[in-house]
């Protein structure tokens, strides 16, 4: 009688059958959660917040444009190019990349600029526009006008929201396309830069532009 009484449990029977397995698989997620834990807690929060400690004074430095001191300290304090070396793989050692890259450029290290503004990326999209943009600008002034190009219209097309900066670079595109014969291309954008940003200070002056490339033997 009491076996007929007696009900089945599957899942107490898969239990019982694959205790083993099941001991094995918690105990190995309970460590990769500690680990995990103990990575972020003890060792990657505290680096971040020294590498932030650490660019505070390059920060301002930035901001005074005194390009040797961002990049290298004031003897007293670390620059950038120390967070990006000790610190990488941290918010601020990114952060390092776009303060290099723009100090780089202002000291007219075209190639170091490109370097370091490549390693650096965000979700603030009008920062990286400028990051691509003076990519472009680097690639100008080496007079790597084909790659210019190309950044120009990335950093024109990033954040159209920002139109100002949007129509700027566009414009800066178009410029190059026609030194480099390109007048059909140049057109494109000046009519795009016409279009979409009327109100911008380039946006008034397309129509100029695209009125002498048309009438060009």
């Amino acid at each position: 009688m009491s076996e007929l009484h007696q009900e089945k449990h599957p899942f107490l029977d898969f239990v019982k059958k694959n205790q083993k397995t099941l001991t094995y698989t918690l105990t190995a997620l309970v460590v990769i959660v500690l680990a995990y834990f103990g990575y972020t807690e003890l060792y990657q929060n505290p680096r971040e917040a020294k590498a932030a400690d650490t660019m505070y004074v390059a920060e301002k430095y930035f901001g005074l444009d005194s390009s040797n001191y961002v990049l290298n300290g004031d003897g007293t304090n670390k620059g950038v190019l120390y967070v990006i070396k000790e610190y990488s793989g941290t918010k601020a050692a990114n952060l390092a990349n776009y303060y290099a890259g723009i100090s780089y450029y202002r000291l007219n290290d075209y190639n170091k600029s490109i370097e370091y503004l490549k390693d650096f990326s965000t979700s603030a999209k009008q920062v990286q526009a400028i990051a691509y943009g003076t990519i472009g600008d680097a690639y100008a002034d080496l007079k790597k006008n084909e790659e210019a190009i190309d950044y120009y219209k990335k950093a024109g097309g990033h954040f159209p929201e920002d139109e100002g900066i949007s129509a700027e670079y566009l414009f800066r595109a178009a410029s190059l396309l026609e030194i480099n014969g390109k007048a059909d291309d140049a057109i494109e954008i000046y009519t795009t830069i016409k279009t979409k940003y009327p109100k911008t200070e380039k946006g008034f002056q397309a129509d100029k532009y695209i009125n002498r490339l048309k009438v060009q033997p």
